[in-house]
């Protein structure tokens, strides 16, 4: 894969990421777009690394990914069980007297506000760490593409992460993203790196 052609894909992959981030509030195309997004921005990584000779532009931004969706999963597991767990009290869900009287009992109530909030903490973590994967991936491809906005963009997105527990930090993530798309059509090509400043002309 050229240079020309990692950068493109990349640019590509971090719009998409971009309008899918806008998408989620409105239409159902937002996750596919998403998933093509990282994709691309994978390959474009890959193509990247190879180029430049550094394993870790990829591998670290593959580790994000992959605790990120770790991540998920435990979140979505926590969830599962506690609905599980719910539903097999033998609980009639049809009489709402029997649903009141059941969360008004502080044991079972504690129960589900308990694993809410272990689910939201697991994905707060791995979301945290996630993003300094990300961070280390896109500080190393600043120094070797000379881009000083990958670093820029790191560093928003680890302070995203960290304050995704208020709505601010998605969209310091979404704004990371924007940043990363400028940052990928903004590295220079070979052709471009080898083509002299003009002269000044001197005065008359």
């Amino acid at each position: 894969m050229t240079l020309e052609s990692s950068k493109t894909l990349g640019g590509v992959g971090a719009i998409l990421m971009v309008i899918g981030f806008l998408g989620s509030f409105g239409t159902g195309y937002a996750l596919v777009l998403t998933l093509v997004g990282i994709i691309l921005s994978l390959i474009a990584l890959k193509g990247l690394a190879d180029y430049y000779k550094e394993e870790g532009i990829f591998n670290n931004a593959l580790y994000g990914v992959i605790t990120f969706i770790v991540g998920g999963v435990v979140f979505i597991a926590v969830l599962f069980v506690m609905v599980i767990t719910v539903f097999l009290t033998g609980l009639d869900w049809t009489d709402p007297t029997a649903i009141q009287a059941y969360f008004m009992d502080l044991n079972n109530l504690w129960s589900v506000v308990g694993s809410v909030i272990i689910a939201f903490v697991a994905l707060f973590i791995f979301m945290i760490i996630s993003a300094v994967f990300f961070r280390k991936s896109l500080s190393t491809l600043a120094i070797k593409s000379g881009e000083k906005i990958f670093d820029t963009a790191g560093l928003i997105w680890l302070i995203g992460a960290v304050l995704t527990i208020i709505a601010v930090g998605f969209i310091l993530i979404w704004i990371a993203w924007i940043l990363i798309a400028v940052g990928f059509f903004s590295i220079k090509t070979e052709a471009q790196q080898q083509v002299a400043p003009a002269a000044p002309q001197p005065p008359p």
